[in-house]
């Protein structure tokens, strides 16, 4: 299990966006499990991925936590 976590210049509504695109089922293939305005979470293969996002009005951090996806959560966080 990981969890990981760094600052980002995009909006809260871009991250959760990519998450989806880049984790879902266009992406890697995992279900969507929930999603809110700060947060996704996603299901599949054995493992899970979540994204958090908390807003300081200049910057976000984004935190992901993942078991079974560390290298995929890795590189996502390197898009954002």
């Amino acid at each position: 299990m990981i969890r990981i976590a760094k600052t980002s210049r995009l909006t809260t509504d871009e991250i959760i966006h990519r998450a989806s695109t880049f984790f879902g089922e266009g992406g890697e293939g995992l279900k969507q499990t929930s999603r809110q305005d700060c947060c996704v979470s996603f299901a599949g293969g054995g493992g899970h991925v979540s994204v958090f996002v908390a807003d300081d009005k200049t910057h976000r951090t984004v935190e992901v936590e993942s078991r079974e996806f560390e290298y995929q959560a890795k590189r996502f966080l390197e898009s954002v």
